[in-house]
């Protein structure tokens, strides 16, 4: 409804705008040469002869007497495309033309007063001014009475008013030999220049009957420089224009100036009819000549009466004109203020029709509200009692798991006691001691994951208690750091504790064993997560906050993977994972969250994706009085457990026998890959990784005949891991088995797509993994013997790949047979593999070395060529690339079991 009221509003607006706004039907454009007191008369005329037409603009621009301005207005009007242009030359050769380039874009041009050198115009507005020029030859005539000498004050030289006056009164006076013109000058129309002219003339020539200047000002300036030499006098003055007006031509002959002056019309209210005329297409005259008559003292006064009445009358029109825009404006006012009131009135209809709905829809509202509420009530008691059945099943859940885990510590502890005294055992084997270890050491993993869950039951009872004791925190740092170097080592990390204050005193309050828990924890991702060459950094320091109180601060920091912003959130909630590749129960941090906020701390984290993670705990440095008895503690699993469980690096790398065949182990838990190591090293060479990046770069590296590898791994996991292998070159040809501990369907057919050939599940037979290795072994064995035969290769389910691979290592051998010094490292660099890699990819997919293959190669080719040229055996030997006869004569033998020269014996 809104919307509906927003558009009726503007709507409205607009056909209030539309019915105020002022139609515009034709622009027409001025351009005036002069600025003076004629054209100011022409500029009204035609201003307030547009007032009786509607719609019609009228713009105005003066030249002020300078060509280039003028040539700029009109184009100024060219690109305002007005619809009719109205020009008065400046001068005649320089304005024509920009006039005719108006002209032909289609513009009707109307031409006033002045004309141009063309004829390329709609239409002339003006008096004659040739014929003017004969009324005046004609009035010096009867004036002097035939007998006298004359001066001219001409206009602009180059306009054709001047041009046209001066022709008009030499055609009369030439006919009459007693007038003399003595002199012409130019007054460019304007008086101050016209006296300049005659104050030089005056000098030479006083002996003048008349001065005819050829519009008033001229003459006046002519009358003023006269008077100046005393001479006004002695001769009469005579211009053209009578202009009414004070001080213009009609008074100043009245005042005895100018014995007399003629009508030069301006026109105005002619040029716009003439214009309309040529808009609205009706017929006009293409030149409009205006009527001029003779103005002296005989009839000077009763035409300052006409003009004095029509200048009144023009006045009144003005006055009129002003009071009609005026009750226009008036009207416009009051048809707004109308329209105005008409929208406040739907305006207001509209309010009530909107208020009237939202009554109507509030109650059906209410309605609906009182009966959804009363769904609610009925759906929050079902709420309610849902969640006290689940809660109760939750707590029963808990009980029983919790129940679980009390029991599976009694078999974990009698599996390790019977464990750490068969270790005793001094006649055991050092195959059966490692076994023993690996048992050992797990169980008390085990044994570590029950008492977290335990303890984490605990304090989600509030049944969990702190055993506080004073221990100075900086001397545990340092020895619980200790039991870290080694794996710091292995792993090459830069592993540094660092203390603030080496005098602060450290002594404080703690449960031990929870501390180290923590410290452990933290230490442990650190380890996890930060790769070889990173840097972990332990800070312990002092600080007080301002709640009160002293506390220790512990900063672990390391520049590992990092946590991302959306689970960062989630890192202290128990059981949870950032994702299935990272092992672990999800249940460490969250415990140790608990041991810190039970000594009354804060843990906090702060992480940046792909930079590292910073732990930082508080803890409040209080004392408390030494216990007096002795407290009984639950077992507990030592550190050195914890910092075995993370030493899953790789041990002295193994180069490969290449007698014997190699086998890649990619597995994140170290105690897996040394238990199938322990299974293969008698009969293969084992190498290892602990992710699958580095298993990757080491099967490119040694190129391996099989790869054992897990899925679930940190980094990249065993699908993608797959993946890549049979996507390289270097090891396209390796077959792979999966390792999992989940048995779904869909996880096998993924390790399947990404080019598994076997898969084994988690907990696995010793016995069925050499089997499946050994039958995986002996399966691609099998398909060796097709890459030595080129006919059955396309028979073979042999990946693309591979194929190719062997195709163009075969192209570089026919290739380069002649050449003596081709050799592995040639070849290798022209597939684009190093020595060792080419050799082993060759080996593993044809069951020969690279050298051995080239040797067959050119043995073949000479064989060819003894049995179809008639070259010599020595032509042959170096044709195909062998560096001594007797050499290529003994290879031939021992592959062919015949010499060349037995060959060519029984050939005949």
């Amino acid at each position: 409804m809104k919307n509906y009221l927003l558009l009726s509003i503007l709507c409205l607006a607009g056909i209030l705008m539309s019915c105020t706004q002022k139609h515009t039907r034709y622009r027409i454009g001025v351009s005036q040469c002069s600025d003076d007191e004629w054209r100011h008369k022409m500029n009204n005329e035609i201003v307030r002869e547009a007032l009786f037409y509607d719609g019609v603009e009228v713009e105005i621009r003066t030249a002020k007497d300078n060509n280039r301005n003028q040539i700029a207005d009109i184009k100024y009007f060219i690109d305002k495309k007005v619809d009719l242009l109205i020009v008065a030359p400046n001068e005649a050769a320089a304005i024509t033309p920009v006039v005719e380039k108006a002209y032909r874009q289609g513009i009707p041009v109307v031409v006033i007063d002045r004309k141009i050198l063309s004829d390329k115009y709609t239409a002339f507005v003006g008096a004659d001014n040739y014929e003017i020029g004969k009324d005046v030859g004609q009035y010096i005539l009867n004036r002097l009475h035939g007998k006298g000498k004359v001066l001219e004050i001409t206009g602009l030289e180059g306009s054709t008013p001047a041009m046209e006056r001066h022709k008009g009164l030499t055609d009369v006076l030439k006919e009459e030999p007693g007038i003399e013109i003595t002199a012409s000058v130019d007054g460019a129309w304007l008086q101050s220049v016209a006296g300049e002219k005659m104050d030089s003339v005056f000098q030479t020539n006083k002996n003048i009957d008349l001065v005819f200047a050829q519009n008033d000002r001229m003459a006046i300036g002519a009358y003023l420089s006269a008077r100046q030499q005393q001479l006004e006098k002695e001769m009469l003055f005579v211009g053209i224009d009578a202009l009414p007006g004070k001080e213009y031509g009609v008074e100043q002959i009245i005042n005895g100036v100018l014995d007399a002056t003629f009508i030069y019309p301006t026109g105005g209210d002619k040029v716009v009819q003439v214009a309309m005329d040529i808009l609205e297409k009706r017929p006009y005259e293409r030149d409009t000549k205006l009527s001029t008559a003779l103005v002296d003292k005989t009839n000077a006064r009763v035409m300052q009466l006409q003009t004095d009445h029509i200048t009144e009358q023009d006045g009144k029109i003005e006055r009129l004109n002003n009071q009609v825009n005026e009750y226009l404006s008036r009207y416009s006012a009051q048809t707004m203020f109308l329209y105005a009131c008409l929208i406040i009135l739907l305006l207001f209809a509209a309010l009530l029709a909107i208020i009237v709905r939202a009554y109507w829809t509030k109650n059906r509202m209410n309605m609906e509200l009182s009966r959804q509420k009363k769904k609610l009530e009925e759906q929050r008691d079902q709420l309610i009692s849902l969640s006290k059945q689940l809660e109760e099943a939750t707590h029963a859940k808990l009980v029983f798991f919790t129940n679980v885990s009390h029991d599976f510590r009694t078999p974990l502890t009698l599996v390790a006691d019977p464990v750490e005294q068969l270790l005793e055992d001094k006649a055991l084997t050092p195959r059966q001691q490692s076994l023993l270890k690996v048992v050992h050491k797990n169980v008390y993993i085990l044994l570590r994951l029950v008492n977290q869950i335990l303890d984490f039951r605990k304090y989600e009872n509030d049944k969990l208690e702190l055993v506080r004791a004073n221990m100075n925190l900086r001397v545990q740092l340092q020895e619980w750091s200790h039991s870290f170097q080694t794996l710091a080592l292995k792993k090459h990390i830069h592993f540094v504790l660092e203390v603030n204050d080496d005098r602060a005193d450290y002594l404080m309050a703690v449960d031990a064993e929870k501390m180290e828990r923590v410290y452990f924890n933290l230490l442990s991702n650190a380890f996890k997560f930060t790769p070889e060459n990173g840097t972990i950094t332990v800070t312990l320091s002092t600080l007080t906050k301002e709640e009160g109180g002293r506390y220790a601060r512990l900063v672990v920091a390391d520049t590992g993977s990092g946590i991302s912003v959306q689970h960062i959130r989630h890192i202290f909630d128990r059981f949870y994972q950032i994702d299935v590749n990272h092992a672990g129960s999800g249940i460490g941090l969250a415990l140790a969250k608990a041991f810190v906020e039970l000594h009354g701390g804060e843990i906090t984290v702060d992480s940046v994706e792909g930079k590292g993670t910073v732990f930082t705990v508080d803890i409040p440095m209080t004392l408390v009085e030494e216990p007096s008895a002795d407290l009984v503690q639950e077992p507990r699993i030592t550190q050195q457990t914890v910092v075995e469980e993370l030493e899953d690096m790789e041990t002295e790398e193994q180069i490969p026998d290449e007698n014997k065949e190699c086998i890649l182990i990619i597995d994140d838990n170290a105690d897996v890959r040394d238990y199938v190591k322990s299974l293969l090293k008698e009969e293969y060479t084992v190498i290892e990784a602990p992710d699958g990046r580095a298993g990757l770069k080491k099967a490119m590296k040694y190129v391996p005949d099989a790869i054992i590898c897990d899925v679930m791994m940190p980094v990249m996991d065993g699908l993608e891991c797959c993946r890549k292998l049979k996507t390289e070159l270097q090891t396209s040809h390796i077959p792979v088995m999966l390792l999992t501990a989940c048995s779904l369907d869909e996880q096998r057919i993924q390790g399947f797509e990404c080019g598994a050939d076997s898969y084994i599940s988690k907990p696995f037979n010793s016995k069925l993994l050499l089997v499946r290795l050994r039958n995986l072994m002996d399966n691609h064995k099998r398909l060796k013997q097709f890459f030595g035969d080129k006919t059955t290769l396309s028979k073979e389910s042999v990946s693309d790949v591979d194929k190719g691979f062997v195709d163009r290592f075969r192209e570089l051998i026919e290739e380069n047979l002649a050449d003596s010094e081709l050799s592995v490292e040639d070849l290798g660099g022209k597939m684009g593999l190093s020595r060792v890699q080419l050799y082993r990819k060759i080996k593993a997919l044809t069951n020969y070395s690279p050298n051995e293959l080239v040797r067959i190669a050119r043995l073949k080719k000479a064989a060819s060529l003894l049995a179809s040229s008639e070259k010599t055996i020595s032509e042959i030997t170096y044709e195909v690339g062998f560096t001594s006869p007797s050499y290529f004569t003994k290879c031939y033998k021992e592959y062919f079991g015949e010499s060349p020269t037995d060959f060519l014996k029984r050939r005949g």
